[in-house]
């Protein structure tokens, strides 16, 4: 058993509109389709398996309806009222079965596996599982996790068969991490080491942040925790939207930089 990254969900108000403002940051993304059970629909941006999914609503009621599960990405949504921003991630396992008895012998309440589709612009069907897992009172959300239908090789392969994935005009990118904002770094780093059995990283400053962070190794992209040590977006974050994501980290590009992306920033460095 065991996690990698699966994807950074990024609401926006528009995924096809999204396509256009990541082609203007040099990166490819492509039409995904629609949950047609779900209400939403989305593009796709991939970093080898690692990808950021654009989700946005086409259907209120339906999204409305399938909000009643709890701990659900809908719900979520329907809880921060459809602000644009990165909002949850996916981690991949390839047992949720098991993954869902080990989060009950932590505490956790489990919801899950359960089965999902969509449909893609040619038509053809994905499927995958959803598990959703959770404690009430926590304001920070755990992730989500999923095991899709195929193997990842064969996935991989059938995914650049279709061209969904390619190569980023900016260059050989990898989504390097995803951060957090949490008033208590040390906390929120104890918890979820322990409910995802992950590795840890010492504690840091980031100066340009105005925070201290701390990483949790994880293939496919780590998960980074700060918390602000005085006013930034860390803060800011905080304020506005809670305990959330609000960074997403990528390497191997030829350019440095901070960029305002859809009530996010993206971060590019070099290796």
């Amino acid at each position: 058993m065991g996690f990698r990254f699966d994807h950074l969900v990024h609401f926006v108000n528009s995924p096809l509109k999204a396509i256009e403002e990541y082609n203007k940051l040099g990166l490819y993304a492509v039409e995904g389709g629609k949950h047609e059970y779900l209400g939403t629909y989305n593009s796709l941006s991939y970093f080898d398996l690692s990808y950021i999914e654009l989700i946005g609503v086409y259907d209120p009621q339906l999204v409305e309806s399938a909000a009643d599960i709890k701990y659900s990405l809908r719900k979520t949504f329907q809880n921060e009222n459809f602000v644009e921003g990165l909002s949850r991630i996916a981690l991949r396992s390839t047992d949720l079965e098991a993954e869902a008895e080990r989060f009950r012998s932590l505490g956790l309440e489990v919801y899950g596996p359960s089965p999902f589709s969509r449909r893609r612009p040619d038509g053809s069907i994905v499927s995958w599982e959803l598990l959703h897992v959770g404690k009430s009172g926590e304001k920070l959300e755990l992730p989500f996790f999923i095991e899709w239908g195929e193997k990842d090789d064969d996935r991989k392969q059938n995914l650049i068969n279709r061209s969904v994935i390619a190569e980023h005009p900016k260059g050989n990118i990898s989504l390097s991490s995803v951060a957090f904002a949490v008033p208590d770094f040390k906390g929120a780093i104890e918890k979820w080491s322990n409910y995802l059995n992950l590795k840890t990283e010492e504690p840091f400053v980031d100066e340009s942040l105005n925070a201290n962070g701390q990483r949790l190794k994880l293939d496919g992209g780590d998960i980074v925790f700060y918390s602000p040590i005085g006013d930034g977006i860390v803060s800011q974050t905080l304020k506005n939207r809670g305990e959330k994501p609000f960074l997403v980290e990528f390497t191997d590009s030829d350019h440095e930089g901070d960029f305002q992306v859809m009530g996010s920033i993206y971060r590019f460095s070099k290796k």
